[in-house]
């Protein structure tokens, strides 16, 4: 059988309820059901409603993962600058070859143009996902910039094709 609600569960109620205690964490603490806590509090004219709390964190929260995400896409952004800007800066390519497999290295005035497609593609991603996080404001989306990038690998892809057919002219030499 039950045990009777007593005076002295109305004033541990009454108190611990005053201390901002749950009503969950009443219970444990008297040894009753939420159940029977809720009917106490009631009839005390008390409410464990936590409305305007649970309101206040749940925007903090929305408003620091919007911060949060705003940081990535400006970093996410600053990523495909650097790669992009990796499309016409020298570099050095190394490769083990021969029968000795040795390691031989070529500087070039530019990356391969397959290194250019790959490097546009990362760049491509990182936009592209930063856009994701934090839309383009007035209007601008991803596929305005992915339109933007496809021009640019098509203009690549000209410029290659431009190479290779002055290497043939050339009897094999490409010029740089």
């Amino acid at each position: 059988m039950a045990r009777l609600i007593d005076d002295r569960d109305r004033a541990q109620v009454r108190r611990l309820h005053a201390e901002g205690k749950a009503r969950n964490e009443i219970a444990r603490a008297m040894g009753r059901s939420p159940s029977t806590v809720s009917k106490i509090a009631a009839a005390l004219g008390l409410s464990f409603e936590r409305g305007p709390e649970v309101v206040a964190a749940t925007e903090a929260r929305r408003i620091d993962l919007a911060a949060r995400r705003a940081q990535l896409a400006d970093q996410l952004h600053t990523d495909a600058e650097r790669l992009r800007a990796q499309l016409w800066e020298a570099c050095t390519v190394g490769a083990f070859g021969g029968k000795d497999n040795v390691w031989s290295e070529t500087h070039l005035d530019r990356p391969t143009f397959g290194d250019q497609r790959q490097i546009l593609a990362a760049a491509g991603t990182a936009i592209e996902k930063s856009l994701k996080l934090a839309p383009a404001e007035g209007g601008e989306d991803a596929a305005q910039v992915r339109s933007m990038l496809g021009a640019l690998g098509e203009a690549l892809t000209r410029a290659a094709d431009d190479e290779d057919e002055d290497a043939d002219e050339d009897g094999g030499a490409a010029g740089g």
